[in-house]
């Protein structure tokens, strides 16, 4: 990085920007950044237009980095330097990534742009800028805002790293329905930010207007740094009644919104089948624990439920589902606070029998008559143990199933196949849910068990006239849920004056008939003269709706023709409406001295996994190769590396899939990738508010014990001490201020003292204990856990084989205040990994910024302490440090 400066643009669902010189402050300048926004009728376009110049004499590179709601299509992009603008072209994927293998091909630098996160995904695009030149970017996209619990949400996560003369984040809102509630909220606000933000309303439209001055935005007065560092939301509704909902209609194109609400609620018969599998072990199956406490709770006196845990068995808290009564529910909740991890992972067999004990309930005539019945599945891996062919599992699921029940599924964490559980969950009238490893696991899980809790219509008809409504979207349903929204549209035939529309459901207590009728010359004028609206939007939205559904559809089509036939439908109308799908990918090149070329594609779900098959080949197999190789494993239980020689051409390439047979020859590249990962890092940490992991490792002579960390703030401190042979950890000494409690962790056990008296807990059983609302919880061979009242979780896992030692990790980084020091402590604030132009070919490098501080970081794959199985493997961002 000597020598060279670059500035980094991050724009999370809409917005955050970095912006880092290594040797001049803010060579490159951003002297304007505007998030414009608005928001008709649910449907969002929001632009992103960001200026910047270069102070110094010399060329610099500018990175912008957007990343956006997963909902959203991208629709445009261009980047103009000094005048002279360079646009981005939306193409069929397969053609773009053609045109991006020959570019690549040709030695041009190319970049690939395939990154997602939680609610959000990554556009990236770089360019050089001379010295005392200009260059603006600009991203629009669209998405249609989705109803969650009663809201709308926009978020803008807010980071711009340096001052920005002219910064606003300017929001226009125009809902004809009108306007029910309107609020701001954020994480960063002051007095003085305060006075910045704007908020007008009256019945239909809203404008919001955050528009910070330079000194509005300062830490202090005599503090070039910025406040600006966190989440800026909006939340609204509109205001709705008991009828056949609200339709819309610009240009021969109707959009139809339907929301009832006060209505009573269908009981519940619900199976939780949960995963306890050794891959649970740790922190998931500790968060899946909460998270299920408190959803016992939220069960309504009405509903039915039960309890099904698996690993290579399957376990019934009862044999039947018994009614949420306080009784039953408290039982339930000792049973599940007696979980433990462990075990293969027989997903078939549980499904199975949660199928078959709501089948036994309904002929004991033990539910309700008029009640909803749903299977919640939260797994975190593969099927290891009985039937392992996803889709034989996907049949058998199905068949059980038949159409009765909803099932639901919740992948935790990146080792589960999400696309085995997405098919599984449409398959069978419900979806699937990504569930991410971090400190809020357990809210996530309640969040979404919030979603279902609540259904008050079921088998749900819309019905427009048939001869005169083209191109329909989705118009059935089967359940609707209290908080959510059903959205039709469609396009209307040019001969009708009027659209009527009758909708037939079930509530809890009778048969409705909801009956309107929409005049399309009245509506039509809502929208006239609206600087609101942005062209045919409602056209937009329908386009946006229909490749959305198209998609979903051909996940659980049966026949390939008709999933064919889904799938050409949409890419036609992703090229023809200008999205960024699954489909297609924007080309950007780049106005460089030489042409570098990006590909930007619309990330999917599965696309956060690693491929089960997956190849690199060449006529010389290579210890690079089986290292990138070893970066697509997730599940290292689950598959093997084989080599296999093509007959004509001779290459080798390297593939992971479990062949039933395989030769010796397959054997010894599993043993080689095995050899180049046979190794614990000292330490693994997540860098804060990132999903980066980093794997540390120390370099020097042992001492007698090292400073990890020190918070003053937060009154804790670890320290450490070396083995002789410096290989791992053997000793950590854990002190916390409010109580003053210490613990001294070796391979014997652990010495809790408090008070002037101790106590010894050794590792051969499990046990716990509770001071003063500090907890320590010591799992039998496994690891011990201490859960302070500042929020921070220290947790020490026991690793037995090959070598006894001890792995140390904090499960809430987030939490550490700026104060905390000590080897690990300077990374848990104001560190953040950066890109680095100068890496090797070949080589997956970055640069780590420590308070400033560089150092180059490689992804290597190291064993995972973390995971019960001793051949765990993580992809981390590998660094040495003297301490």
């Amino acid at each position: 990085m000597e020598g060279r400066a670059f500035v980094v643009l991050l724009v999370i669902a809409s917005l955050i920007v970095l912006a880092e010189n290594t040797d001049h402050k803010n060579a490159i300048e951003i002297y304007s950044l505007h998030v414009d926004s608005t928001v008709t009728s649910r449907f969002a376009h929001t632009v992103i237009t960001s200026r910047l110049v270069n102070k110094v004499n010399e060329s610099r590179e500018a990175i912008f980095e957007v990343e956006l709601p997963k909902t959203a299509f991208i629709t445009n992009f261009s980047m103009s330097i000094d005048g002279e603008t360079y646009p981005g072209t939306i193409k069929e994927k397969a053609s773009a990534q053609e045109q991006y293998d020959i570019a690549v091909s040709h030695g041009q630098s190319a970049g690939l742009v395939k990154t997602t996160g939680r609610k959000l995904e990554q556009f990236h695009v770089s360019v050089n800028v001379a010295s005392d030149s200009k260059v603006t970017f600009e991203l629009i996209y669209e998405e249609l805002l989705k109803r969650q619990l009663g809201k709308y949400e926009l978020l803008f996560k807010v980071r711009p790293k340096q001052l920005v003369k002219h910064f606003q984040i300017d929001v226009h809102i125009f809902e004809p329905q009108g306007i029910n509630f309107l609020e701001t909220d954020s994480t960063f606000m002051t007095n003085e930010l305060t006075e910045a933000l704007t908020k007008v309303q009256n019945e239909t439209k809203a404008h919001i207007l955050f528009k910070p001055t330079i000194g509005q935005q300062k830490k202090s007065p005599e503090l070039e740094e910025t406040l600006l560092d966190g989440d800026f939301i909006i939340r609204y509704d509109v205001k709705r009644s008991v009828s056949a909902g609200d339709i819309q209609i610009v240009n021969g194109y109707f959009v139809h919104y339907f929301a009832p609400s006060e209505m009573p609620t269908f009981p519940k018969n619900v199976i939780f089948v949960v995963d306890q599998s050794g891959s649970m072990s740790g922190r998931k199956i500790e968060q899946t624990r909460d998270a299920l406490l408190k959803i016992l709770e939220d069960l309504r006196p009405e509903d039915h439920f039960s309890l099904i845990t698996f690993n290579s068995l399957v376990t019934e808290w009862k044999n039947t589902l018994l009614q949420a009564t306080g009784q039953n529910v408290e039982s339930a909740k000792r049973y599940v606070k007696t979980v433990m991890a462990r075990g293969g992972t027989d997903i078939n067999n549980a499904l199975l029998t949660a199928a078959n004990t709501l089948d036994k309930a309904s002929y004991a005539e033990i539910l309700q008559a008029h009640s909803i019945s749903m299977i919640i599945l939260l797994t975190d891996g593969q099927p290891t143990v009985g039937v392992q062919d996803v889709e034989i599992i996907q049949q058998n699921i199905q068949k059980a199933i038949k159409g009765k029940y909803v099932l639901y599924c919740l992948g935790f964490g990146f080792d589960v196949s999400y696309k085995f559980l997405e098919k599984m969950a449409l398959d069978n009238g419900g979806i699937a849910r990504r569930i991410y490893e971090d400190s809020d696991s357990d809210l996530q899980l309640q969040g979404f068990y919030q979603e279902v809790a609540t259904p008050i219509l079921k088998d749900i008809e819309i019905q427009y006239p048939e001869n005169s409504i083209l191109e329909l979207t989705q118009n059935s349903f089967k359940l609707f849920f209290d908080g959510s929204e059903i959205v039709v549209a469609g396009r209307i035939d040019n001969e009708l004056d009027v659209l009527p529309v009758e909708i037939q459901a079930q509530s809890h207590t009778s048969n409705l008939i909801f009956k309107e009728e929409a005049n399309v010359r009245e509506k039509e004028k809502v929208f006239q003269h609206q600087k609101y609206i942005f062209g045919n939007f409602i056209e937009r939205l329908w386009a946006y709706l229909t490749i959305q559904q198209l998609l979903e559809k051909s996940i659980s089509a049966q026949e390939e023709q008709q999933k064919n036939l889904q799938v050409a439908r949409a890419l036609e109308l992703s090229i023809k409406y200008s999205f960024v799908t699954p489909l297609t990918s924007m080309v950007v090149t780049k106005p460089d001295d030489q042409q570098k070329l990006h590909l930007a594609n619309k990330p999917t779900e599965s696309d956060n996994e690693k491929s089960r098959v997956t190849g690199f080949s060449g006529n010389k197999l290579t210890k690079s190769h089986i290292t990138k190789a070893l970066s697509y494993r997730r599940h290292h239980d689950q598959s093997m590396y084989y080599v296999h020689r093509a007959p004509k051409t001779g290459q080798r390439a390297i593939l992971f899939d479990t062949p039933e047979h395989s030769p010796d020859i397959f054997r010894t590249v599993q043993t080689t990738a095995q050899l180049l990962t046979n190794e614990y890092p000292h330490f693994l940490f997540q860098l804060p508010r990132q999903n980066d992991v980093i794997c540390l490792n120390i370099d020097g002579q042992p001492q007698a014990y090292i400073n990890l960390i020190s918070d003053p703030d937060k009154g804790v401190s670890v320290t450490g001490k070396l083995g002789r042979n410096r290989n791992h950890f053997v000793l950590f000494e854990i002190t916390n201020l409010d109580p003053h409690v210490q613990l001294r962790v070796s391979k014997e056990g652990t010495v809790l003292s408090y008070g002037g008296h101790t106590t010894k807990l050794p590792w051969t059983k499990s046990a716990s204990s509770t001071v003063q609302g500090l907890k320590i919880a010591v799992e039998k061979e496994r690891s011990l856990t201490m859960s302070a009242s500042a929020n921070i979780t220290i947790k020490i896992t026991f690793i037995k084989s090959p070598n006894r030692f001890l792995g140390l990790y904090f499960m809430d980084t987030d939490h550490f205040s700026d104060k905390a020091s000590g080897l690990l402590g300077q990374f848990y604030f104001d560190t953040h990994l950066e890109s680095n132009p100068g890496a090797s070919q070949g080589e997956d490098e970055r640069v780590l910024s420590v308070h400033g501080q560089k150092h180059r970081v490689t992804r290597k794959n190291k064993k995972d302490y973390r995971q019960e199985s001793a051949t765990g493997i993580i992809s981390c961002w590998s660094l040495h440090i003297t301490p």
